[in-house]
């Protein structure tokens, strides 16, 4: 078997060799951004490159139409590589998802040209829907990640980071039905739909006073009437509820609720509550895994910030989080635009399609790609990251347990990421 030197380095001329191939696929998604769940034109792209570098890709995969997933390597330990290619609404690629998915491509093409002398096995993974209805957390229920060793993507930013600080979130949409009339001649004949929403909405904002630094609430109104002289009889919002782990999720979200149902009790209306099918877990960060991201990322030229400079308040959340409660993953950040530029930012868009999101792809490719190889070559570090994994199974197996409600909406809307 070649040493581990030589691997890194034919596996980084092989990224090389495909980089424009890898830039012209980043560009055309970043050109045609696509909502969760409906990313077709940048699923099939993906999946018919793999295909024409003899890297068979499974369409419609794990239960999603927009997934795809493909396996090489035979023997030793197994490492998933992924990628993402949603949009958001209204600003496109402000998150960079172009990226995620050239990364996660070049790496798995990178290493697949390695064919027998590949120290393990690769599972590639297309992960759809991240910035709304938990894609790997609905893959997550259909097998995707079971008897895995290592789970691994990368995802940009302004600044290079060892991991992206994360916090749990669930999404909830709420619908008011009530009862329309004259708004001047009967009011009195109406339930308005729309006072039962205002009433939950001050109500949520009386409750953030007394939430944790680390708890989140926010939302937007989505539906609110047809016209100031009718009664509204249905309104609509849609709120993110955001905690540091599950269990404080779970007491965030019954409070939440509340709110909700005092909207309704105090308008006469009937309160619709839909919470989404997954929610968003905390990542777990596995320490010998990221170690390894950032060793081959600086040798590449990449510069990191030290975590601890951020604010205290600086946390996003990413169904890579629920990854991390099942596998050891890492979820790094890679710079792709200047500092002060942020994602879900119209301006973050043009940069993640840039020079600087070109560099991204490829040194993000190359990143894991050797990250990948280190883990594979290396029984002390599989030992070190299942170790550590294992010391807080326990809480991750209950975070699991409670990210999935069969019953909820797998789409209902906003974006899940930030």
């Amino acid at each position: 078997m070649s040493d581990l030197a030589t691997l890194k380095r034919e596996t980084c001329d092989r990224i090389d060799a495909l980089a424009p191939e890898l830039i012209d696929i980043s560009h055309q998604i970043h050109a045609r951004p696509e909502l969760a769940f409906h990313e077709h034109f940048a699923a099939g792209l993906l999946a018919d490159t793999l295909d024409k570098h003899d890297v068979p890709a499974t369409r419609n995969a794990f239960g999603l139409e927009t997934a795809y997933a493909s396996s090489f390597g035979e023997g030793g330990a197994e490492v998933a590589i992924l990628s993402e290619y949603d949009a958001l609404p209204g600003i496109g690629h402000a998150c960079g998802h172009n990226i995620i998915a050239t990364t996660g491509l070049g790496a798995a093409l990178g290493l697949a040209a390695l064919n027998g002398r590949l120290p393990g096995r690769i599972r590639y993974l297309g992960t759809p829907a991240e910035e709304m209805g938990g894609g790997k957390e609905l893959m997550a229920q259909d097998g995707a990640f079971d008897g895995l060793d290592a789970a691994m993507m990368v995802h940009p930013a302004g600044i290079d980071l060892e991991t992206m600080p994360c916090i749990c979130v669930s999404e909830v949409r709420v619908t008011y039905h009530g009862k329309s009339a004259h708004a001047s001649a009967m009011p009195h004949a109406g339930l308005n739909a729309l006072d039962a929403l205002v009433t939950a909405y001050q109500t949520l904002a009386q409750l953030r006073q007394h939430i944790r630094p680390t708890e989140r609430i926010h939302g937007i109104f989505t539906e609110t009437g047809l016209a100031p002289n009718i009664v509204p009889d249905k309104a609509s919002g849609l709120f993110y509820v955001r905690a540091k782990n599950a269990n404080d999720l779970a007491q965030l979200k019954t409070r939440v609720q509340a709110c909700f149902d005092a909207g309704a009790l105090s308008s006469g209306c009937t309160a619709e509550v839909e919470w989404a099918k997954a929610d968003y877990l905390d990542m777990k960060t596995s320490w010998p895994l990221s170690q390894a991201y950032v060793a081959n990322a600086t040798a590449l030229g990449r510069d990191f910030i030290d975590l601890s400079l951020l604010p205290s308040s600086s946390a996003g959340s990413t169904d890579m989080g629920n990854v991390s409660h099942r596998v050891p993953s890492i979820h790094p950040m890679i710079s792709c635009a200047p500092a002060n530029v942020v994602i879900h930012n119209p301006e973050f868009a043009k940069w993640a399609g840039s020079d600087l999101g070109d560099k991204a792809v490829v040194d993000g490719a190359k990143a894991l790609a050797m990250t990948a190889l280190d883990f594979l070559m290396s029984p002390d570090m599989q030992a070190a990251a299942r170790a550590e994994f294992e010391e807080t199974a326990d809480v991750s197996r209950n975070a699991v347990s409670m990210a999935y409600n069969p019953d909820g909406l797998a789409e209902i809307g906003g974006c899940g990421c930030c």
